[in-house]
Parts: C-alpha cells; sequence; structure tokens
C-alpha cells in the first residue's frame, strides 16, 4: 500500500489573530452542530475526514487566504495503524477537528508561539468543557445512534452490560459505556509475570523510556517527572520501560489495569486538551502534549512482585472528564483486567510505565513501534509482555 505524501514540516510563521480567530470559529462551529444539529455525530461534523472536499471547503470559507495555504499543506492526512490479529497495516485518516487541534499547535516564531498557546489552550478547554455539559443533557440521546451508524459500533453493542443504546440516559453515558467482563477475558489469567493491554486501543510499547522518546515522543518538555508529577516517583523508573495506549473516539472508553496490584496513590494533574493524535506526539517542534494535557497518576504496587508501576490516564481534546470507577481508590486491591475507569466524549491515552528490568516488552509490538513507527489495534487483556521471568518463578 502507498504511503500517502508526506508535507513539510516547517511550519511558517502565520498571522496570530487571523489564525487563531478561523480555527477558533470553525472548531465552535463544528461542535455546536455535532451536538445540536440534527445529523448528530454522522461524518458530516466533528469526525469528517480531513481529507473530505467538504473538509477542505470549511477551511476555505473561514481562513484568510494569506494561512489557508500554509494549513493546508501542513500535515499529513492520517495515521497507519498494524492490526494485531490479522498483521494486516491500513490507513486511517485523521478527522476534521483532529486536523484543527494539531494546527492549534504549531506556530511561528518563539515569541508568537508562548502567546499563542496560551490562547489555544484557552479555546480548548472552552470547546471541551462545552460538548462534556452539552453530552450531559438528555436532549443528547439523539446523537446516539447516528454515532453508531457512523462508526459501524452495532455489531459491538452486543458486548455491552447495556447493549440496548435508547437505554442510555445522555450521550456521555453511552460513550463512556461499560463492557462486559466476559468480553475481554484477560490473557493467561493464571500467568502472574504477563502485563497486558490497559485498552481497546492503538498501542505502542518501548523496552526503554529513551527509545520512545527516540522514535515516538518528539516534543520538547517530555519528562518522566513532568508526565507523573514528581521527581521522586520518576525515580523508581529510571531505564524503565513504557506503553502509550491510544484510545480513539469510536473506541471502548474505559481502561483496565494492566497487572494486578494495590493502589497507591491517585493524583489528578491539571492541563490543557491538545490532540493526542500520533502526528502530535511525534513531530518535532512543538509542546509535549502527555506532559501538558489533564492527566490522572494511578500508582500501583504490583502484587507479584512489590515494584511500583504507574498508569497515567490523559485526557485529549473535547474530553470532558477523567473519573474512575466506584471503589477505585488509594488502598483498594486491583486484579489484572479489571475496569479502573472512563474517559467521557474525546480521543484520549492511557500510559503505563515499568521500572528497569520489570517486564519485556513483546517483540511484535516493539518492532511495530521502532522499526515501523506504527500503532498496534489491540484489545483490553490481550498481552503486552511479561516478567521478571526469575522474580515469578513458581508464581500463577
Amino acid at each position: 500500500m502507498a504511503s500517502p505524501p508526506r508535507a513539510t514540516t516547517t511550519i511558517p510563521p502565520l498571522p496570530t489573530d487571523d489564525h487563531l480567530a478561523a480555527a477558533a470559529t470553525t472548531l465552535d462551529t463544528l461542535t455546536t452542530e455535532a451536538t445540536t444539529g440534527p445529523n448528530g455525530h454522522t461524518q458530516a461534523t466533528l469526525h469528517l475526514a480531513a481529507t473530505h472536499e467538504k473538509a477542505h471547503a470549511w477551511f476555505r470559507s473561514v481562513f484568510p487566504a494569506s494561512t489557508l495555504q500554509a494549513f493546508e499543506n501542513a500535515y499529513h492526512l492520517g495515521n497507519y495503524v498494524i492490526d494485531r490479529a490479522t498483521g494486516h497495516k491500513t490507513f486511517e485518516p485523521m478527522s476534521i477537528y483532529v486536523r484543527l487541534g494539531m494546527h492549534l499547535l504549531y506556530y511561528g516564531s518563539e515569541q508568537e508561539r508562548a502567546l499563542h498557546w496560551q490562547r489555544a489552550q484557552a479555546l480548548l478547554k472552552q470547546q471541551s468543557v462545552k460538548m462534556g455539559k452539552q453530552y450531559d443533557v438528555p436532549e443528547s440521546k439523539q446523537h446516539i445512534q447516528p454515532f453508531i451508524d457512523s462508526f459501524g459500533l452495532q455489531s459491538s453493542m452486543v458486548e455491552m452490560v447495556q447493549p440496548d443504546p435508547t437505554k442510555y440516559a445522555n450521550f456521555n453515558a453511552f460513550f463512556a459505556r461499560e463492557i462486559k467482563e466476559s468480553a475481554r477475558p484477560v490473557a493467561e489469567p493464571r500467568n502472574a509475570a504477563l502485563v497486558s493491554s490497559p485498552a481497546d486501543c492503538r498501542l505502542t510499547a518501548f523496552p526503554t523510556i529513551d527509545l520512545a522518546t527516540k522514535y515516538w515522543i518528539k516534543g520538547f518538555g517530555f519528562t518522566l517527572a513532568k508526565l507523573l508529577g514528581s521527581a521522586d516517583r520518576a525515580k523508581l523508573f529510571d531505564g524503565g520501560s513504557l506503553v502509550i495506549a491510544r484510545l480513539a473516539p469510536q473506541d471502548y472508553h474505559r481502561w483496565h489495569a494492566p497487572t494486578a496490584g494495590k493502589v497507591e496513590s491517585i493524583t489528578d494533574i491539571p492541563g490543557t486538551y491538545y490532540t493526542v493524535n500520533p502526528q502530535a506526539i511525534t513531530q518535532a517542534g512543538t509542546l509535549d502534549v502527555f506532559c501538558e494535557n489533564k492527566r490522572s497518576v494511578m500508582m500501583l504496587k504490583r502484587t507479584a512482585t512489590g515494584s511500583a508501576v504507574a498508569i497515567v490516564a490523559v485526557g485529549a481534546m473535547l474530553v470532558g472528564s477523567i473519573k474512575y470507577n466506584a471503589g477505585v481508590q488509594q488502598g483498594a486491591a486491583v486484579r489484572r483486567g479489571q475496569c479502573l475507569g472512563a474517559f467521557y466524549y474525546g480521543g484520549s491515552t492511557v500510559i503505563v510505565v515499568y521500572p528497569k528490568g520489570e517486564v519485556v516488552m513483546d517483540e511484535d509490538l516493539v518492532k511495530n513501534s521502532c522499526e515501523q513507527r506504527c500503532e498496534t489495534v489491540v484489545k483490553v487483556g490481550w498481552r503486552v509482555g511479561a516478567g521478571p521471568a526469575a522474580a515469578l518463578d513458581g508464581v500463577d
């Protein structure tokens, strides 16, 4: 399969006021139509592919002529992903709202960037709060079926605790729908050495954090201390390994424990709502969105080894909130595969960090991540690695 054309990564300076005003107008119009228009979440609004002619018409209608060409040409049109079950590589087009979110990250001179990012953060927070409120009202139920139709989710509804779309109180309740535990059994449930995927997601796995920053996390400002909100916590993971699980809007939007353990602490870290699309993560010259976005850090003491594991739930563009399930709190014991919490509307990410030597990541995931620089589509509970073999000898 031929790759789509790759545009230049040199982003020219753009006029601040005109550019940001155009992006704000477009995003506000899209979120308004998505939550109040008769078509709901059809592909005609927020999730319209950025390659579609209508998307280009949107941009031409609002962006000043002086900024339009730079906007249209600045980015790739989507991302390749590898289906772990089949090994097939497919192209996932970027949606119109993600492309807008990407553009809000890139901006001209160093002097312009600081002011621009402050204004972009305010815009994204405003739109995320707006979406969250509008999807909490009973009238938002009308958008559930169009969303299901747009993403072909009807066959997956049988896996849900509540399979009837009409029974959800509002769109957010549907978006954070709970899956039957039997629909996502964990791999090798008696094997305590194994760690599993925390979500239905597009996943990357790196044997060391240095490899993650070499091949994937390119934005400036990324450090473990900043991600975890603590230098002391970060020291526990020097030389450790990293899993990044990205949830697209159409995915089942809860996250699960990748290993059994005891919850040592949960720390909420305020932040903004940038897109977590791979192009925002892998593009040099912009902010590191993992360390800028709103997130919650769970520190887990692994049952089998006593080692620390960090599970970071990261919000993203148009994510209204991050909520833990009842009973998931400091001092609680959790099983591998147990549901921990839910994201409410929008794409999001879960990052799992393991200490050095704690886990050997599965070879196929590492190859896809480092050599092919692609995410791998996996399900909750699927194996992503195992170890350490010596410490777990005889444990089941």
